[in-house]
């Protein structure tokens, strides 16, 4: 399948962590779940100022595309699993009386020849209206989500997601915004990536494309390669190869005034252990800058360990360690593309970006300071 691309060339509310699930007014609660194809995730928040408080939240791995590449169908066992992560998200929702909620499905349910029947499916078994978005909705909420994490100092920005079946890729130029505003202007792009008209110093986007590999897609790809280091090797060549239509791949970008930001679980397992972190700390990886021999060094030391060494280290994760090469080359490969020493790690994604979106068009957040 050929990468998605497009056609021609209010400030965000920092998440911040629950406590533990308590009880708030119902009418203020709002929700965003991601069912993906690895993971079913769902935030459920509170506006607060210019912000939002997590109120509960729900995070499990499903599985859902797996043997998708074979058959080009979801398999009923995958199918289960995400029916009973719903279930679960089904009884919080619920129990948090939500009133306003947006519920999606990506690459799997795209993909998949019976991903609508399945979604007519989770309707009937647990009411939860879930809608499969397109690819630069998708890009484009994962942008709007690391929008605080954008330096007054960029001047072109990449913005990576690395998901189970896809790998969303955003170029955005901001030479034209003033430095102060640099941030906020990538929160205006949750309307769209064309502001044409706009009445605020725009940020452009010269570029997007959805390539369908994801740490999932690509692993399955290349199972039938015994070799871990021989397999790593051409997975990243492979997405490498994908990236040829993007039209920054060719062009020379300076270090200077560029930035990465990636977001995925690929991303923040990488930062975690080059922190040493044997309990995941969100609040030491999210906004973490990382340089590529960082990452290079320890994307090296997970080829030392080879697949049992990786499966037993904590800082990987049980969830994480048999998709974490998949997800390092992809990171490699763009590392490799392009070389910076100001990658920010984001712990955040598509659903902070829906709970965003939600809560700006209701008008239920406050204007301020970033």
């Amino acid at each position: 399948m050929a990468p998605r691309r497009a056609r021609g060339a209010g400030a965000f509310p920092k998440a911040v962590e629950p406590s533990g699930t308590h009880g708030s007014d119902p009418v203020q609660l709002y929700a965003a779940l991601d069912l993906g194809t690895n993971s079913c995730r769902m935030l459920i928040a509170q506006p607060r100022g210019n912000q939002f408080h997590v109120v509960d939240s729900f995070s499990k791995s499903v599985q859902l595309g797996q043997g998708l590449e074979a058959s080009g169908r979801l398999g009923r066992a995958s199918m289960a699993r995400a029916v009973q992560a719903l279930q679960i998200c089904r009884r919080k929702l619920d129990q948090h009386a939500v009133g306003r909620m947006r519920l999606v499905a990506t690459e799997a349910c795209r993909r998949a020849t019976n991903g609508a029947e399945f979604l007519r499916a989770v309707a009937r078994q647990t009411e939860l209206p879930l809608e499969i978005i397109q690819p630069e909705e998708e890009a484009r909420l994962a942008v709007v989500s690391c929008a605080p994490l954008v330096s007054t100092r960029t001047e072109q920005l990449l913005v990576v997601d690395i998901g189970g079946g896809s790998t969303e890729l955003v170029w955005i130029d901001l030479t034209s915004v003033p430095g102060a505003e640099r941030p906020r202007a990538i929160m205006r792009l949750h309307a769209g990536f064309h502001t044409a008209g706009s009445p605020f110093a725009a940020a452009k986007v010269v570029d997007w494309i959805s390539v369908p590999l994801g740490v999932a897609t690509l692993k399955d790809q290349f199972s039938d390669v015994e070799d871990d280091a021989a397999r790593f090797a051409l997975m990243s060549w492979f997405f490498e190869e994908n990236l040829a239509d993007f039209s920054p791949y060719n062009a020379s970008q300076p270090r200077e005034g560029f930035q990465i930001i990636g977001t995925s679980g690929t991303v923040t397992t990488v930062a975690a252990s080059h922190l040493g972190l044997r309990r995941y700390d969100r609040t030491k990886v999210d906004g973490l800058r990382m340089t590529s021999d960082q990452i290079d060094r320890v994307i090296r030391e997970y080829l030392t360990m080879g697949p049992e060494g990786r499966r037993r280290d904590p800082r990987i994760g049980r969830d994480r360690h048999s998709l974490i090469m998949s997800g390092a080359a992809i990171l490699q490969a763009l590392m490799r593309i392009w070389p910076t020493d100001r990658l920010s790690v984001a712990d955040r994604g598509l659903r902070e970006g829906l709970l965003y979106a939600q809560m700006s068009a209701d008008g239920v957040l406050e204007d301020g300071p970033f």
